[in-house]
């Protein structure tokens, strides 16, 4: 039972779209609207720039502290990957906006920094770093959760931590699917290109 609940209360957690949320009070706009029609970071960059997705980023990864901090408190470390899985869920598909959400990755960040923060920043500055590179924001994104799962297979925990890694990065590339075809057919924006708001 313990497990429904840490499950239910991380997703709920998740649901929190700070990225609607800000721009809806800030700008009276649905993000969802405009850009890429992500309710993420990402596309508040894209559309409002860098001063509006600061704080979103910044609560997206609190986010995902929060909840596996709660989930680890009621049930130690299983309790702390459900809520993580979890809360990735809630951020992606929420309820209150019939589950069109953003595609997890800052909220990605918040919880793989909480479960094993050493991996989770050699992922995080591989991803960076591939955005650098680059200038795509999916591409790094999609680079650091297949490193963070591929670092658990290396540097072994458990075999729980290492199918929530599996799962993890699956979540971000499964919502990445439409970048990897822009991707492919060089059409994907890159970052520092701006979407305009009639």
């Amino acid at each position: 039972m313990k497990f429904v609940l840490v499950a239910v209360l991380a997703y709920l957690i998740g649901c929190i779209n700070n990225a609607y949320i800000f721009t809806k009070y800030t700008r009276n706009i649905d993000i969802r609207n405009y850009g890429s029609g992500n309710a993420g970071a990402t596309n508040v960059l894209r559309v409002l720039g860098p001063k509006a997705a600061a704080p979103v980023f910044v609560l997206d990864v609190l986010k995902g502290v929060v909840a596996v901090l709660l989930g680890k408190y009621f049930i130690g470390m299983p309790g702390a990957l459900i809520a993580g899985i979890a809360v990735v869920c809630g951020h992606n598909w929420p309820i209150f906006l019939k589950f069109r959400g953003g595609k997890g990755v800052a909220t990605s960040v918040g919880v793989v920094m909480t479960i094993n923060p050493l991996l989770g920043l050699i992922a995080l500055a591989i991803g960076v770093a591939v955005i650098a590179i680059t200038r795509y924001v999916s591409l790094g994104s999609m680079t650091g959760a297949i490193t963070f799962a591929l670092l658990n297979i290396f540097f072994p925990n458990s075999v729980q931590v290492l199918t929530f890694a599996i799962v993890l990065a699956l979540l971000v590339i499964f919502q990445h699917r439409s970048n990897i075809k822009r991707l492919i057919n060089g059409t994907e924006s890159k970052i520092g290109q701006r979407a305009q708001i009639k």
